[in-house]
């Protein structure tokens, strides 16, 4: 299992915008958002040992249930990305959480992602606790980040505001 890293927020996941995330505006399109934000997830999960390898030995797998992004500034092709990722709150099952997608060079926000994440048992496709293990990082990690400001974008609702 990889070392935990109790930054806060957690602060590993690097990407590049690739040629072809670009759409007829010259920026990144929306879906690639997403798909750079899964890549970060990724990221998190090893953290508390809920990696691909938790899938691909059979132990569990995990499921988004609800996700939201927020888009705040535009990236171009081959710009580089730092997304990190805060603990807003964890149970027995879930974990609730947001990254942060900055331009890496320049230290603009360029979106974020809220997630609800659920853990399953790999037989059943059914929710199940985390392990043992999982859970004591989740809880470590959790207790890092509790002293974060919760960032604005989280528990947005969407919607026209009227006056």
């Amino acid at each position: 299992m990889t070392e935990l890293d109790l930054a806060a927020p957690l602060d590993r996941h690097r990407g590049t915008v690739l040629p072809e995330w670009i759409d007829w505006n010259g920026h990144m399109n929306v879906g690639y958002y997403v798909v750079a934000f899964d890549k970060a997830t990724d990221t998190f999960c090893t953290q508390f040992g809920c990696g691909y390898e938790y899938t691909r030995d059979g132990i569990g797998m995990t499921f988004v249930l609800e996700a939201h992004v927020t888009y705040d500034r535009e990236v171009k092709e081959g710009d580089p990305l730092r997304i990190t990722t805060q603990i807003l709150d964890h149970d027995a099952k879930r974990v609730h959480y947001i990254h942060c997608m900055y331009h890496a060079a320049e230290g603009y926000l360029a979106a974020t992602n809220e997630l609800m994440l659920m853990n399953i048992d790999h037989a059943s496709r059914r929710s199940a606790p985390w392990p043992d293990w999982a859970m004591e990082r989740l809880d470590r990690l959790a207790a890092a980040h509790r002293g974060l400001p919760v960032p604005p974008q989280a528990g947005r609702l969407i919607g026209i505001k009227r006056k």
